[in-house]
């Protein structure tokens, strides 16, 4: 159940942080008192001894308004920035210029967030001190993290910071904060980004092997390269190693679906937080009409505090952003899959293993099935059989230096979801789906 984030290690003393044999992050508590082990569980996102975000939230952002799936909420807009720069991001780029403009005018010494590794991994927590610094890790960056080191070297040297980070990550921080006032005020604003779930060391690999690069050889990779020829969902991705520098289309690959759920921890099984909803603000992709025709990229932006959202539409008024006004429920469209993963998909989770004897996590959803058809129902299972084929079968791909190793189970795993997928789906639509397909490879989109 363990995510990997790195909390433990600040609460309670002598907790080794490492990558396990599936390329996540894993806590070690086995040198843990009792006393330490109850520290430890208060700040753990997936913990019955935490907090939940509700509780959080519900402390954090007491006079906003409630959304089922945006939680506590002050505004909700779509945008881009109108800087020089925004090809280079992953998205809109508003998540960089925030950032910029938190250090640029003196409310925090410093960003923490997830950059390029100086060490054996390919990412990892950094902290950057100038505008310059947040330009030069700015894009998504898909695999395992952990900010243990990076907050226990800051914790308590009088500067400020602002933390980016995914739903349970952002939740582990605000987990600290309750329990270290001082590291409160270290830590003023919490940047969330909104997620599907988190991927395994692995999923760099994959691309990496897929474009032509094995991963011994892999030294950088770019998971998101804006295309002018196609939508905003349809991008490349850049793996450089060995010599060579290659780009590929994501949606050519085996495993860049999101919905296979490829190289996903465990734990983001038992997660139902989508927006952050303990942040300050929130940054996602506008994967909703009509800003998924803009190759460019958009944002959906959530904001919580006041002082964020007054920053957002000072910029918008000086014209150094572009920000519509959306509705809550326009927002949430913008993530319907990984809503329905995390709400109803999770139900399904905790009822199976609470059916199988196991032990589950006490979450904002109850199990169950109700309402669910049998189609989904399979389809929620089958997704969870392809997080698991994909990392034992890339961990023996890797020991063996073979990719079929680990292409010919994912292969039928895939093969078996969308079989469930189109016995769920009507026969006008799926037509109409296969003709749209092959009419975006005639013309490119």
């Amino acid at each position: 159940m363990c995510v990997g984030c790195g909390g433990c290690a600040l609460a309670a003393g002598p907790v080794r942080v490492a990558l396990n044999s599936r390329g996540v992050y894993q806590a070690d508590l086995s040198e843990l008192t009792p006393a330490q082990r109850a520290n430890a569980s208060r700040v753990c996102p997936f913990s019955d001894d935490a907090a939940d975000e509700d509780v959080l939230a519900g402390e954090q952002f007491a006079s906003l308004p409630r959304h089922p799936a945006l939680g506590r909420h002050l505004g909700a807009y779509a945008g881009r920035s109108a800087r020089p720069g925004r090809l280079e991001s992953s998205s809109g780029g508003l998540t960089s210029l925030l950032l910029e403009e938190l250090l640029r005018r003196g409310l925090v010494d410093g960003v923490i967030h997830v950059g390029r590794s100086d060490g054996d991994a390919l990412f990892a927590y950094r902290v950057s001190r100038s505008a310059q610094d947040v330009r030069a890790v700015k894009g998504s960056v898909y695999s395992a993290t952990s900010f243990a080191e990076v907050l226990a070297a800051v914790r308590g040297d009088g500067r400020r910071y602002a933390f980016v980070g995914v739903p349970c990550f952002v939740t582990a921080v605000r987990l600290l904060a309750r329990e270290d006032p001082a590291l409160a005020g270290q830590v003023p604003y919490l940047v969330g980004l909104v997620c599907g779930h988190l991927k395994s060391g692995f999923f760099a690999e994959s691309l990496s092997w897929q474009a032509g690069v094995k991963p011994a050889a892999l030294t950088s990779i770019d998971f998101r390269v804006k295309n002018p020829h196609r939508r905003a969902y349809s991008y490349d991705y850049r793996v450089t190693g060995g010599g060579k520098s290659r780009d590929r289309r994501i949606d050519s690959t085996l495993d860049g679906n999101w919905a296979y759920g490829a190289f996903q921890p465990e734990a983001c099984n038992f997660c139902d937080d989508v927006f952050a909803e303990t942040a300050d603000i929130t940054f996602g992709d506008a994967w909703v009409a009509p800003y998924l025709d803009d190759w460019r990229g958009t944002n959906i932006v959530v904001t919580r505090s006041r002082e964020l959202d007054d920053l957002v539409r000072e910029l918008r008024d000086v014209g150094q952003i572009e920000l519509d006004e959306l509705t809550p429920e326009r927002v949430a469209l913008s993530q319907a899959g990984g809503l329905r993963h995390r709400r109803d998909g999770l139900r399904v989770r905790l009822a199976d293993d609470r059916a199988a004897g196991l032990s589950v996590p006490r979450k904002r959803v109850e199990p169950g099935y109700e309402a669910l058809t049998e189609q989904r129902i399979a389809l929620v299972r089958q997704r969870r059989v392809l997080s698991r084929i994909s990392l034992e079968a890339f961990a023996e791909a890797r020991r063996q230096g073979r990719w079929a190793a680990y292409a010919r189970p994912m292969r039928r795993g895939i093969r078996r979801y969308r079989a469930i997928e189109a016995a769920s789906t009507p026969w006008v639509v799926r037509q109409v789906s296969r003709w749209k397909a092959r009419a975006r490879k005639l013309i490119g989109r």
